[in-house]
């Protein structure tokens, strides 16, 4: 009489296994986690930069920065509102303050899925002064 063949998995090699498959997503997704934050701050920080410029052309035209006169200026009118600045969901909403008609501080704040990054808002001064100072964020 021939022995029967036994195929497929036993219960317990399928629980092993759904264990390492646990064990190692568990560790894997914060790591991407942050790898997607990382990425959509370098957007954020590009914008900024962006918006930096714009703001050094339009002294050049006007000779004063957009919202001189007033402390809080809001949006921009001379760049994007929002990172990323194609369009699509905004990860960081981009602002102006004018503490005078020389000075401005340009301001990412994370708006959606970014809220929960570390970094927080990301500034950008007139004499190119960044914050936070953490490291990684800038």
């Amino acid at each position: 009489m021939k022995a029967r063949e036994i195929k497929g998995f036993t219960l317990i090699e399928l629980m092993i296994t759904v264990a390492i498959i646990g064990i190692l997503a568990s560790i894997a997704y914060p790591s991407y986690q942050e790898s997607v934050y990382k990425s959509r701050r370098a957007d954020g920080k590009g914008a900024l930069l962006g918006l930096a410029n714009a703001m050094e052309r339009h002294y050049t035209e006007a000779n004063t920065y957009q919202g001189a006169g007033s402390p809080d200026t809001g949006a921009p009118s001379v760049f994007a509102t929002q990172s990323p600045t194609g369009g699509g969901a905004a990860f960081y909403l981009l602002t102006i303050e004018v503490s005078t008609v020389n000075t401005y501080t340009l301001r990412a704040t994370p708006t959606g899925a970014q809220v929960s990054d570390s970094c927080g808002n990301l500034e950008l001064t007139h004499t190119g002064a960044k914050s936070p100072i953490t490291a990684g964020c800038w």
